[in-house]
């Protein structure tokens, strides 16, 4: 995927560049994304960042975003070299004029994914390393821009013509007197385009409602993972037959390329969104590698019809696959507590009944189990005295009989072996032979188990889990393909509401799963907000030297929602992790384009143009390197849109870059107008009336 991305942005860039200002000026921008990865490589290898998929998805987000500043600058020089300029004066005006409010925009967006990079959280662990290589990349970006790409100008532009008439008539043309009468119909209706605009806004927040809620994506990975438990306290034996039975199944299909068992606990940690089962004979796992995501998929469904067909209906049988992110067991999950085991267990099945009932549910179960029969053994203490035994005695035999107890040890190569002694197999794994045991009295008499006490069979817990040391029983499942677990949670959270109202005292029903880590991760990013949104203020007004243009710039960031909402309705994506990134990196590209454009005006303005014609001309000089840098990359994201993992920020940045460019020469000259009541002037007025 990154290197498609690169070679796809590159040429995205080239092609661009070439069409609207000629074949050279895009080699001079193209030359700023090798010079910009090689200085994020440098820093990388400085600083020990490795290459794994959030630093690769940081980079393909950042090839998107690093070549803008480029074009900004490349293109105030094109424009000033048609004014007359010299190549030397033209790439130092370029410098003094877009370095400042760049840098200022490349700040504002690293500082977005600040959270990422200091939350305490799994999820801020996972997603640390987006904050630094964004960062770099964004700053090293600005620095070929300012440095690098105005020294290539020098050198590779070709000799551009002077255009007669100078900057007047350069931006004297048919298009750009249509949008400067689309300027001054939007100035002279500004209230009403803010209306406007606003009430998109407030629709898209509420259409945010409709979109579908993700943590994490699944993962791309082609493993199938079949988990089988079989019931507590089942032999690992037993266990290994079922898991033979199960792989032997699988090994016959053509999707099955590796298949590989594990018995009695979980595979070891081969994926960092994962955690290994602890031991339990009682559970096998086994990982079926496939050739691709459809040959995964196709396999998945498969198995679970051979599941519900009876391959192993000695076992629970659960088909899952990787997924990205914090570890959880499984996406939807609720843990009932309180103190009483047998209360307990009748508020969960109550849960599980819930679960079951819900089409959007599948393969829910209890982490405690069905109740098991258990063994147990009541001494008689007046027959123990008559026949010199104790109860300790009796338990240490018991102990060697059933448990074993190590007699000694033999080396093997290295290793020292224990060796065991306890009764065969075939006698202490039957529970009707075991009152025939034989004990040895105090005189070494011989004297059966069944003389000295009585063996009953009880209906008991297999396991009791606690959590805060008080019981607690997890019921959890999986969710119907197609849909997200935040939003599945939700709904059953709401199913479950009659329950909760009803519960006894001292008892309760918490959310766990995916939406437990998303709560994590939000409570961790939260305390960081303020620093960040502080830090961004900061930057902004040290730029622009105005809290009336600072509350401006800021207030433009949010915008971009108008244009991801419906996109990701249209494409039926999630809004998860991904999705925000791309909302930040999205407000932080609004925040410098507002920046470049309010410092035109004012440069407008020093130059002796009233209000009016100083917003009008600033926008109509900006236009063009702002349509061109988005153009280039919603073009350079529309490959990755194919991506498992980075579908939903490519689809986030596409719609939001689309919408954002529309406000940036829209609404924000009707926002600059109102604010500072600014109105066309009369020759406005007498031409566009």
């Amino acid at each position: 995927e990154f290197m498609v991305k690169f070679f796809v942005a590159l040429l995205v860039v080239m092609l661009v560049c070439f069409i609207s200002m000629g074949w050279r000026v895009g080699v001079v921008v193209a030359a700023a994304v090798p010079l910009t990865l090689a200085i994020v490589f440098v820093v990388m290898a400085a600083t020990g960042k490795n290459f794994d998929r959030i630093t690769l998805g940081s980079l393909i987000l950042a090839l998107g975003l690093l070549v803008d500043d480029a074009i900004i600058a490349i293109e105030m020089m094109v424009v000033k070299m048609e004014e007359g300029y010299d190549r030397f004066k033209a790439s130092a005006y370029a410098w003094s004029h877009t370095a400042a409010p760049m840098l200022s925009g490349t700040l504002v967006t690293a500082i977005g994914f600040m959270p990422n990079g200091f939350a305490q959280s799994t999820a801020g662990e996972y997603t640390s390393n987006m904050f630094w290589i964004v960062g770099i990349a964004l700053i090293a970006s600005w620095v070929v821009a300012v440095a690098f790409t105005p020294y290539l100008g020098v050198k590779l532009l070709p000799d551009i013509k002077q255009v007669e008439g100078g900057h007047a008539a350069i931006y004297n043309t048919r298009h750009y007197n249509r949008f400067r009468g689309l300027l001054g119909r939007v100035i002279a209706h500004k209230w009403l385009v803010a209306g406007v605009v606003i009430a998109a806004f407030v629709v898209a927040v509420l259409g945010m409602g409709l979109v579908k809620k993700q943590f994490f994506p699944t993962s791309d990975r082609p493993e199938v993972l079949v988990e089988l438990q079989m019931p507590y306290g089942t032999s690992i034996e037993q266990t290994n037959a079922t898991a033979i039975k199960v792989e032997s199944w699988l090994r016959e299909q053509e999707e099955a390329k590796i298949v590989t068992a594990y018995i009695g606990q979980g595979p070891p940690r081969f994926f960092l969104a994962m955690a290994p089962e602890l031991p339990d004979p009682s559970f096998a796992k086994i990982v079926v590698l496939t050739d691709s995501q459809e040959a995964r998929e196709a396999l998945k469904l498969r198995i679970r019809e051979a599941a519900s067909e009876g391959l192993a209906p000695e076992a629970k049988v659960r088909v899952t696959q990787l997924v990205f992110g914090p570890y959880s067991p499984y996406p939807v999950a609720y843990r009932v507590m309180g103190p009483d085991p047998v209360q307990l267990r009748d508020i969960a099945s109550r849960v599980q009944a819930v679960l079951q009932a819900s089409p959007m549910m599948r393969t829910v179960n209890a982490d405690w189990g069905p109740l098991v029969p258990a063994l147990h053994f009541s001494l008689d203490q007046d027959r123990l005295q008559a026949v010199g035994l104790s109860s300790n005695a009796v338990a240490q035999q018991l102990q060697f009989l059933l448990s074993g107890v190590p007699i000694t040890s033999v080396r093997e190569d290295i290793r020292a072996v224990q060796v065991v002694g306890r009764a065969a197999g075939d006698i202490r794994l039957d529970p009707a032979k075991i009152a025939g045991f034989t004990l040895v009295g105090a005189a070494g008499q011989r004297i059966p188990l069944s003389q000295v006490g009585e063996v009953d069979v009880r209906m008991e817990d297999p396991i009791l889990r606690r959590r805060d040391r008080t019981p607690t029983i997890t019921v959890r499942g999986d969710i119907a393909e197609g849909l997200q677990p935040p939003d599945v949670s939700t709904a059953v959270w709401n199913d479950l509401q009659p329950i909760i109202a009803t519960l006894p005292a001292g008892y309760r029903i918490e959310m766990a799963g995916s939406i437990e880590e998303s709560g994590k991760a939000s409570k961790a990013i939260a305390p960081l907000l303020p620093i960040m949104i502080a830090l961004t203020l900061l930057i902004i007004i040290l730029q622009v030297r105005s809290i009336s243009a600072m509350v401006m710039v800021f207030l433009t960031s949010p915008l971009g929602l108008i244009g991801v909402v419906p996109v990701l309705l249209l494409f039926q994506q999630p809004f998860g992790i991904n999705a925000l990134v791309g909302l930040i990196a999205l407000s932080g590209i609004l925040m410098r384009n507002t920046l470049i454009l309010i410092g035109q005006i004012h440069h407008n303005e020093r130059e002796g143009l009233d209000p009016f014609q100083a917003v009008v001309e600033a926008t109509v000089q900006r236009a063009r390197p702002v349509l061109l840098t988005a153009l280039a990359a919603i073009l350079a994201f529309i490959p990755l849109t194919h991506s498992v993992f980075w579908g939903t920020l490519a689809y986030t940045l596409i719609g939001g870059t689309f919408v954002g460019t529309i406000m940036t020469l829209v609404f924000l000259p009707a926002m600059y107008a109102i604010w500072f009541r600014i109105r066309p002037n009369d020759e406005m007025k007498d031409a566009h009336p």
